[in-house]
């Protein structure tokens, strides 16, 4: 018997390590799971040049030049022309509320301009509050516009002169970075941590076995659910001061909306982020499983929200799912309230679904709760 090496002894721990690794569902379904996650998302819903963004059009003239010039953009696949003939205030609330991303005025009388050899203006006004989402499109349009309406007029000779494209890149002209990537962190960093922190919370009493002295006490479900996140909605609310500050000192993000509303978002969107990780705590066996299960909806919800990625430029799949987590409709209210200025009003639909998601989530934690009680 060889006392330093035993291949049997070796299999039969090989044996044992599998045995337990199939036993432990979560664990195994995680190694499986993330990989093709992390192989369907960047192979299919991530897409870094975003097509067929939505856009208004706001004209009244349908001659044949006008025409031209919108086939034009829509044969690049950048724009889509969901909003047609309509006014410019109503374009400029449907980019405050993120539902285009340009907005395309032609006057009503390029064809008599076009005719007379003057030099008609188009103005194309970019949401660039997310400057990789526009460039492309804004990119193409100068050369496609000039050349639709040069085969319109049926000559060469006019291409350079026919035409002044005005670009307007609204919300951030200079395009940084910086101010589409700053007040996103704060949604990321708040989901990252609150998450985690909560859901091992109860997975820890669990382990520890003080679970059993909170059952005991003459408390009810919500308040045992109430004590559990409380003191996490602090610790989040920590770390908003010091995010805001430095997004403002150190880097001089732009801050025209209302204080007001963005602290009320942030609490719905903390509220919503802790009981998340509440009903983890309920569903995982240990501190281990709440981690993964953390993690594993942690990835694709960074993935799909729009954070890294150009939201409007996912296949629609893509976006349907990116509409059940949380960050995405933060990441919307965060960003239009600081960069855009945008009111209740606009921002209404992200708020609302924020306290939509917090309710379901109560329901959710409790119903789990007392499942986990049984």
């Amino acid at each position: 018997m060889n006392h330093l090496f035993s291949f049997s002894r070796l299999f039969a721990l090989l044996a044992k390590e599998m045995t337990q690794m199939m036993r432990d569902r979560i664990t195994f379904g995680m190694m499986i799971g993330i990989p093709l996650v992390q192989l369907a998302l960047f192979g299919f819903a991530i897409n870094t040049d975003p097509k067929q963004l939505p856009a208004a059009l706001v004209t009244t003239s349908q001659d044949q030049f006008t025409r031209a010039i919108v086939s034009a953009l829509e044969v690049t696949n950048y724009y889509r022309f969901d909003y047609v003939g309509i006014s410019a205030k109503d374009a400029d609330e449907l980019m405050l509320e993120g539902k285009v991303s340009f907005i395309v005025t032609i006057p009503a009388d390029l064809s008599k301009r076009v005719l007379r050899g003057d030099e008609p203006q188009i103005l194309i006004e970019a949401d660039a509050s997310d400057p990789s989402a526009s460039s492309g499109a804004v990119s193409t349009l100068s050369t496609v516009a000039k050349q639709a309406l040069t085969r319109a007029l049926g000559t060469q000779s006019q291409q350079d002169s026919q035409l002044d494209i005005v670009v307007h890149r609204r919300y951030n002209p200079e395009g940084i970075s910086q101010y589409n990537i700053v007040p996103g962190l704060l949604g990321v960093i708040l989901q990252l941590v609150m998450v985690m922190m909560t859901a091992m919370a109860l997975t820890r009493e669990v382990e520890r076995g003080t679970m059993e002295n909170l059952l005991a006490m003459p408390a009810t479900p919500f308040e045992i659910m109430l004590g559990k996140i409380l003191p996490y909605l602090g610790v989040g609310a920590v770390q908003v001061i010091v995010i805001l500050v430095a997004a403002k000192m150190v880097f001089h993000v732009p801050f025209v909306g209302s204080l007001a509303l963005l602290i009320s978002g942030i609490l719905v969107f903390i509220s919503s982020l802790v009981l998340i990780g509440y009903f983890i705590s309920t569903v995982a066996g240990s501190q281990m499983q709440a981690m993964q299960m953390s993690f594993f909806f942690f990835l694709p919800s960074l993935m799909l929200s729009g954070f890294m990625f150009p939201f409007k430029g996912m296949p629609y799949w893509a976006q349907m799912i990116g509409e059940i987590f949380p960050l995405t409709h933060f990441l919307r209210l965060v960003r239009g309230v600081m960069l855009k200025g945008a009111d209740l009003e606009a921002m209404r639909s992200p708020m609302l679904a924020l306290m939509g998601f917090t309710i379901i989530l109560v329901i959710l934690s409790l119903a789990r709760f007392r499942k986990t009680l049984d």
